[in-house]
């Protein structure tokens, strides 16, 4: 678990105007809904990539073994090119000694370059049944391929058996894959082969009805009648031998040059194709097989149909319209009647629609069209670089965190070990007494057990308790708690609101020794939480020394919760800090300093929203060593609604940002003042802010991953990392003497509450980056966490 050092103390509210707080919380709104609308457009991004590699929608079922019983005979009798102009089937073959070479499954970026270069160098066309998403993956590729005169294909967008797809979805592959060829090439195709399909004679009952609906569409749907079978990779011989035609017979004959391995095919295609040669085969594409194919059969009616023509009065058409139609097919959406060479007539220029006469099945893409095959080819640019990129960011991710737990266990045992030999010492027993410095700010619920707590410190003391303008009766209720207890050494000091670094710059100016320790006023402290506290400062290298806060309102779920995020986060990541000597925060629950030192850099600062961090950095700077003391324990208050955790929690981690921000001149400090910037600095913003941020990626990708991929794996993967996160949960609640039962809650922590901390997290960088501010707010509390000794 990626965890956020849970180590603040309360923040107090100066008194504002409902005007200025409902405006501050309306300028919150649009940050929550852009850091929304960023998780979306993740979660959009990746969905589109998946789609593109059919992890999302993908369909592996292939029919076979179907009956064809209301296939009409001469469909299954016929040539491999099947249309259906004016409504009616019509089968063609490949004209003799002719070969149409075709190519499945690309554009792919090993093979379809190295199939191009030879095609190019033997001067021989080829058609390509193009998968859309590829065509989108590779614009680059499908666009030399068209300049190159070669002719494109539609072989589905995801490369599915369309005989099990709705009307709908069979709409979406072909139109997609237009938009796609669009956004590549500027182009749209009239040529059609449906995956998995071979002959004609494989047509079924099932596949039947697509090829209509396509037809009626004007699309012409191409089947093979020669198979190379390169994809069963039997050897380069074996593929020349299964592509070659028998008896001079023309054919359209299938190669791939995708979908797998093809070396095989790119080195038998050169030999096959010098081969072909010789026997005087000639090459060409699908169009240009059907207009040879047109012509031998239409050539001894031509010039009786020009004569006609004449007589008809309708000598402004062009001869070669009809065979213009027949090579390509109505347009797919064309409207009735229209001619699909609508820009150009082939026999003038060689032009059909501004391309070349061998890619007749090609159409110019313009309007509404063209500029959205661009936006999808963009949109999957994004992609294609996105999630890649997410996917090596998170693998990195993933390996830093796992190597934070490992270094956290391995310091945190030595650090327990170090500090809990017979023979450790700081020095001499620090006997002398200290100020108790209490900011309270409406603290009527909870004022009474601080002091009842306080009372029964076993370490000399002075309590001085800051009323920050308070609008209830905390003063007085501090008083008469003073009285009831016999506490002497009580001093009240009112101010008027001005927040909680004031209130505590008032207190250490008010404090009467050398030592002053702070504390909230919500929380209890154990008897001999003072006197453990600071030990530490028979060091005189020691500056400030963080206690061990714990959650007292542990009973609910939220409660329980923070529990094992206090735990962790005290008893794993600061025992570590320690032991780098480079403690990023002293939490305002519990924390001692020397006065004197304080007062060196400048007192409390209210220069960010984590003040606690803020002086906690600034001592550092200051040359002084900052410790944390385990055996200090201090019972405090967690926020029990998830309204007022996230509001906690947001100011908690912008603070933080506000803190480093400030202090990131501490990266060239030298020599014992800058280990903070060399050393603490990296590690909280690589664990603190960067891993959080992309750490509900990871949950994104495993949810991902278990509908669309693989369930199991993911659900394993996702175990194994909780297995590790309770490994070192219960160790830090071994080391802190905490009862296990609470990690039951964690499943479900891991579930809801991190996923929750990690949005407020990305909250924070949302309104760091757009400049926002928040203002200091005051928790409301119960008062429910009452002596040490009656928490469970």
């Amino acid at each position: 678990m990626a965890t956020t050092t849970p180590s603040r103390g309360r923040r107090r509210a100066p008194s504002r105007m409902t005007r200025a707080a409902g405006k501050a919380a309306a300028l919150q709104k649009p940050r929550v809904i852009l850091a929304l609308l960023l998780l979306l457009a993740l979660t959009s991004v990746m969905l589109l990539d998946g789609y593109l590699r059919a992890e999302v929608g993908g369909d592996e079922r292939v029919r076979s073994n179907a009956s064809s019983s209301k296939v009409p005979d001469k469909v299954l009798d016929g040539g491999p090119i099947l249309s259906f102009r004016g409504g009616e089937a019509q089968s063609q073959s490949v004209p003799e000694k002719t070969i149409a070479l075709t190519f499945d499954d690309g554009p792919n970026p090993t093979w379809t370059p190295q199939i191009l270069k030879i095609l190019e160098a033997n001067d021989v066309p080829g058609t390509f049944f193009v998968v859309g998403s590829m065509v989108s993956r590779y614009p680059s590729i499908v666009k030399d391929l068209v300049n190159q005169g070669n002719e494109i294909g539609i072989h589905t967008f995801t490369h599915v058996d369309l005989s099990y797809q709705s009307d709908d979805r069979i709409a979406r592959e072909m139109d997609q894959t237009q938009l796609a060829l669009a956004g590549a090439a500027g182009i749209t195709t009239t040529l059609f082969r449906a995956p998995y399909s071979s002959e004609a004679d494989a047509i079924d009952n099932y596949s039947w009805p697509v090829y209509k609906k396509l037809g009626e569409e004007g699309y012409t749907s191409v089947f093979v009648d020669t198979d190379s079978d390169d994809w069963k990779r039997p050897g380069v011989s074996k593929i020349i031998k299964w592509a070659t035609p028998s008896k001079n017979k023309g054919a359209s004959v299938l190669f791939h040059d995708a979908g797998g391995e093809r070396s095989q095919t790119v080195k038998a295609l050169g030999t096959y194709i010098k081969k072909m040669k010789a026997k005087g085969y000639t090459f060409t594409t699908i169009s240009g097989a059907i207009r040879e194919g047109n012509g031998q059969d239409t050539q001894s009616g031509q010039n009786a149909q020009a004569g006609q023509n004449a007589q008809d009065g309708q000598s402004g058409q062009q001869p070669g319209s009809e065979q213009s139609e027949q090579a390509g097919g109505q347009a797919p959406g064309a409207q009735q009647g229209q001619q699909p060479g609508q820009n150009g007539q082939l026999g003038q220029s060689g032009e059909a629609g501004g391309v070349n006469s061998l890619q007749a099945a090609h159409r110019t893409a313009t309007g509404t069209t063209l500029y959205e095959g661009k936006a999808l080819v963009a949109a999957v640019a994004v992609a294609e670089w996105t999630v890649p990129g997410l996917a090596t960011g998170l693998a990195v991710v993933g390996v830093a965190v796992m190597g934070r737990f490992g270094m956290m266990l391995i310091l945190a045992r030595r650090h327990y070990r170090q500090r809990n030999k017979r023979r450790f010492s700081w020095g001499p027993t620090v006997t002398q007494p200290v100020s108790v410095i209490v900011p309270a700010y409406n603290e009527k619920e909870c004022i009474a057990n601080t002091l009842e707590s306080l009372a029964k410190s076993t370490h000399p003391i002075e309590i001085i308790v800051v009323d920050d303008g308070s609008t209830d009766d905390t003063s007085q209720i501090a008083r008469d708690a003073a009285r009831s207890f016999g506490m002497t050494n009580v001093r009240v000091i009112r101010q008027e609101n001005a927040g909680k670094p004031a209130a505590l710059n008032n207190g250490v100016r008010s404090a009467s020794y050398d030592i002053v320790v702070m504390m909230d006023g919500d929380t209890v402290f154990e008897p001999d939480a003072v006197h453990q506290l600071v030990q530490p400062f028979a060091d005189p290298e020691v500056g400030a020394v963080a206690g061990n806060a714990k959650v007292g309102n542990r009973n609910t779920i939220i409660g329980a919760w923070q529990h094992i995020e206090y735990v962790m986060g005290f008893n794993l990541d600061r025992r570590m800090y320690d032991l780098l000597r480079c403690m990023p925060t002293i939490p305002g629950a519990i924390g001692a300093f020397r006065r004197d030192a304080v007062l060196e850099v400048g007192g409390m600062s209210e220069d960010t929203l984590a003040e606690d961090t803020d002086i906690t950095i600034a001592m550092h700077r200051g040359g002084w060593r900052v410790v944390y003391q385990e055996h200090a324990r201090a019972w405090t208050e967690a926020p029990a609604s998830l309204k007022q955790l996230w509001s906690q929690r947001y100011r908690w981690s912008y603070g933080t940002m506000q803190a480093l921000w400030k202090h990131r001149k501490s990266l060239t400090d030298k020599g014992p003042s800058g280990r903070f910037g060399r050393v603490g600095m990296p590690l909280v913003v690589i664990f603190q802010i960067v891993t959080p941020v992309f750490a509900p990626l990871i949950d994104v990708f495993t949810a991902y991953s278990m509908i669309f991929i693989d369930f199991q794996a993911a659900l394993l993967a996702w175990l194994a990392v909780l297995c590790v996160q309770l490994v070192c949960a219960a160790y830090a609640f071994r080391l802190d003497r905490e009862k296990y039962r609470y990690l039951l809650m964690m499943p479900l922590q891991q579930l809801a509450y991190r996923q929750m901390m990690y949005l407020v997290l990305i909250h924070s960088c949302v309104t760091a980056l757009t400049g926002g501010r928040l203002r200091w707010q005051k928790l409301k509390r119960t008062g429910e966490v009452g002596t040490p000794a009656g928490v469970s």
